[in-house]
């Protein structure tokens, strides 16, 4: 299983702070973004950031191991 966590007001669109994905031979983060999007797209409409496992990711391309821990977040500020 992937384990998908999502932050500030992408969590507030989908109404969940957690979901899980199936684990399959190649799973990317594209993947991943793809298949939740279809589910939530009022969501990810805001979602500029990714995580993998604790690390910032640019390449969306990038494959997941059996349970990987993804985040998607929108931009934010702070005073």
């Amino acid at each position: 299983m992937i384990k998908v966590l999502f932050f500030g007001p992408v969590a507030s669109r989908i109404g969940i702070h957690q979901a899980t994905v199936a684990f399959r031979s190649g799973i990317r983060i594209q993947d991943v973004r793809d298949e939740l999007a279809a589910q939530y797209p009022r969501a990810f409409e805001i979602v500029c950031f990714a995580a993998a496992n604790g690390e910032h990711v640019r390449d969306m391309s990038l494959p997941l191991a059996d349970d990987s821990e993804v985040a998607f977040m929108a931009k934010f500020s702070g005073g």
